[in-house]
């Protein structure tokens, strides 16, 4: 059983911006969901626990051993994902693939070979092995950066953003590349989409202003909210008396016509109906606590 435990992580910028506030988390093994929208400081933050930059202050353990005072170690064990994933592109992906073997340590040719062929079947990329990296699809992409994470057997996977612009179908297909990895390691998917952390990940975090907002299980947090969330369908022109008046959380579009969600722990009013919430409401109700009252929330 591995665990990933994070105190106190502050992060600023030279320029000033604080991208990490006091993260603190305990994360065992299997996927962990981190939610938030872009520029909360997610990206921050796994750069941060992959070692690739240092923290004001806080310290990071995995499996008792502090990451910061041997880097070398986490390395070892770490397979990283980052948002902008770039590739050599005049190589193919057999080639690079064991370039990045070489790279992680693995000096046995015949170890390496039996790895990347592997993982090249493992994330459905054997028939095109000898094609350039470069040529993919936004999906085979990632499923190549996914490979090259797994690279050594890592024992902590870092994936940030691996789902932003990629069509339903190739979506589906890293969602089950994700959750084939295993349930013996730690797995952190950093996204700001509420979909993957939903059919993804039975622990999760919301993180917004470079704080952890919110904490628990997807199903946990959604009971949470039962016959608190209520909806109605309006005309676009009445939004801003309703948004003045109640605590929207949401706004969509539903068969053309503009319906708002609003928390409440009794009907709001006429014409509104309690439905069952999803973790979308959830998501989107400890972001406007956030922005209102600046706490912590836990469930």
């Amino acid at each position: 059983m591995h665990r990933l435990i994070i105190k106190g992580l502050s992060k600023t910028y030279p320029n000033g911006v604080q991208a990490l506030n006091d993260i603190s988390l305990s994360i065992g093994n299997g996927m962990f969901g981190l939610l938030g929208p872009n520029g909360a400081g997610k990206s921050s933050l796994m750069r941060t626990l992959a070692t690739l930059q240092p923290p004001d202050n806080g310290q990071v353990f995995f499996d008792t051993q502090d990451i910061y005072q041997s880097p070398s170690l986490l390395r070892s064990q770490l397979g990283y994902l980052p948002q902008d994933f770039g590739v050599y592109p005049k190589f193919s992906a057999m080639e690079l693939l064991h370039h990045m073997a070489l790279l992680k340590g693995i000096v046995s040719k015949a170890d390496r070979k039996e790895q990347v062929l592997a993982l090249l079947n493992q994330t459905n990329l054997y028939a095109v092995r000898k094609q350039s990296v470069s040529t993919f699809s936004g999906g085979m992409r990632q499923r190549f950066g996914i490979a090259q994470a797994l690279l050594g057997n890592p024992q902590l996977l870092i994936v940030d953003e691996p789902t932003a612009g990629l069509d339903p179908m190739e979506r589906n297909r890293f969602y089950e590349l994700l959750a084939g990895i295993g349930e013996n390691i730690v797995v952190l998917l950093s996204t700001h989409i509420v979909e993957d952390v939903h059919d993804l990940c039975p622990d999760m975090a919301v993180m917004a202003n470079g704080r952890i907002i919110l904490r628990g299980k997807p199903s946990g947090l959604t009971r949470e909210l039962d016959g608190r969330i209520w909806r109605k369908t309006i005309s676009r022109s009445a939004l801003s008396v309703y948004q003045q008046t109640m605590e929207v959380i949401a706004t969509r579009m539903n068969g053309g016509r503009l319906q708002v969600h609003v928390l409440s722990e009794s009907s709001p009013g006429e014409g509104f109906e309690p439905f069952t919430p999803t973790l979308e409401d959830v998501y989107f109700t400890s972001l406007t606590g956030a922005k209102s009252s600046g706490k912590e929330l836990v469930c």
